[in-house]
């Protein structure tokens, strides 16, 4: 009895080891394969709702692409229209509304007086971005990053640019770099040359900006109606004047002022209110806000002449003419001129118009650098198509600034 009484007693215990289980390692595989499986229903879903964004795009951007069309058939001139944001103030306007959480933030651009016309349009989504253009059927990536501090700028067919990113505000020296940023006062006095070296800096791929990117986002404020004021509230295009900075020797002769972070507060700093032509802020066509583009500081660009190219001018030497004065249009690769613009009635303005003159020689032969924009004190010199040569290439001016491109 002994014996069968141990007997059973060790089957028992053979009977209770062996009993089914999991090991650490079959354990460890189960969460390996539960993680794989998570993880592929993440990307799964991150690219349903990817491609959900892009196709949303694509539609948008073709249904627009088909009204502009539209606009440009039924056009006495067969031209696009000149603004497609919502609202609209104008007759020769239509209003294209994106979807969803879709945005026009990379700006509609059109040329009606190249051959052919062409436009571009394109739309965002978070990071997405997508265009469209007059020859394209189908939308493409657009993607373009700009630099913390700096805005997109809609290219220009004019004077043959693709879509860049440029400095908000003036650039400030933070640590020896050159930053945009709202603080501080406009960095000066580096002279053309090592501007260029401190813009190359102040990125990967920067630089300063070219003469045919100030002439781009020139010709593109110029074109935007909100950027003008008769004084009673109008704003149309080539009625009143075109905003043109700080600019009238307030608070004190010479004064640069730092900017403000809020879009909204364009008189920062002046002591001026609505309506006045010393607001610093300019917008773009994409809706993106450009700080003391005209007015506050001078600004270098990239720009230089010296024979055999001649700068534009008129008889009597150096000095500040409107661009209605000039006779001799001079040689210069990207043409200054209002009338280069494209725009209806800009040959004819002036200073009344806010656009700022040309200090320049048809005759001058030495090596001038190209300063824009217009300072603290420029008074009716400043403004968005101010061009002064009267700095030799070496000169450092204490009075300018600069802003950097990408």
């Amino acid at each position: 009895m002994i014996g069968l009484s141990l007997f059973k007693h060790r089957k028992s215990t053979t009977l209770s080891s062996n009993k089914p289980g999991f090991t650490i390692v079959e354990l460890l595989v189960v969460i390996v394969v539960i993680g794989i499986l998570a993880a592929i229903t993440i990307v799964s879903y991150t690219g349903i709702s990817q491609k959900a964004k892009i196709s949303t795009l694509q539609s948008d951007l073709s249904n627009a692409s088909k009204q502009i069309k539209l606009f440009q058939a039924a056009s006495p001139k067969n031209d696009y229209p000149t603004d497609i944001v919502c609202p609209t103030t104008g007759d020769t306007e239509i209003c294209i509304k994106p979807s969803g959480s879709n945005l026009y933030t990379g700006g509609y651009t059109y040329n009606n007086t190249s051959n052919p016309k062409v436009f571009k349009l394109v739309e965002t989504n978070g990071s997405l971005a997508y265009s469209i253009t007059n020859s394209t059927a189908v939308a493409a990536v657009a993607a373009l990053s700009c630099p913390t501090g700096y805005i997109v700028v809609p290219g220009s067919a004019t004077y043959g640019t693709s879509d860049f990113c440029v400095m908000k505000y003036e650039a400030k020296n933070v640590g020896g770099v050159a930053t945009s940023q709202a603080a501080l006062l406009p960095w000066r006095s580096l002279g053309q040359a090592n501007t260029v070296t401190t813009a190359a800096a102040a990125c990967a791929g920067c630089h300063l900006i070219t003469e045919a990117e100030w002439m781009t986002i020139a010709q593109n404020v110029l074109r935007v109606a909100s950027n003008w004021d008769n004084g009673a509230g109008v704003h149309t295009v080539g009625t009143g004047y075109i905003y043109s900075g700080h600019n009238n020797d307030y608070p004190s002769p010479t004064t640069k002022l730092d900017a403000d972070t809020n879009d909204s507060n364009g008189y920062y700093g002046t002591g001026a209110v609505d309506p006045s032509n010393q607001r610093r802020t300019l917008t773009l066509s994409n809706n993106e806000v450009i700080w003391d583009f005209a007015g506050n500081a001078w600004e270098w660009t990239s720009g230089s002449v010296q024979s055999p190219i001649i700068q534009p001018g008129a008889s009597g030497g150096l000095a500040f003419r409107d661009w209605t004065a000039i006779t001799n249009p001079g040689t210069l690769p990207i043409n200054p001129s209002p009338a280069a613009t494209g725009i209806a009635g800009a040959s004819s303005w002036t200073t009344a118009q806010g656009i700022g003159r040309t200090y320049s020689n048809s005759d001058e032969v030495a090596p001038r650098g190209f300063v824009r924009g217009g300072s603290a004190s420029g008074l009716s010199w400043a403004g968005v198509l101010s061009l002064n040569m009267s700095y030799a290439i070496g000169s450092l001016g204490s009075d300018i600034g600069f802003r950097v491109a990408k």
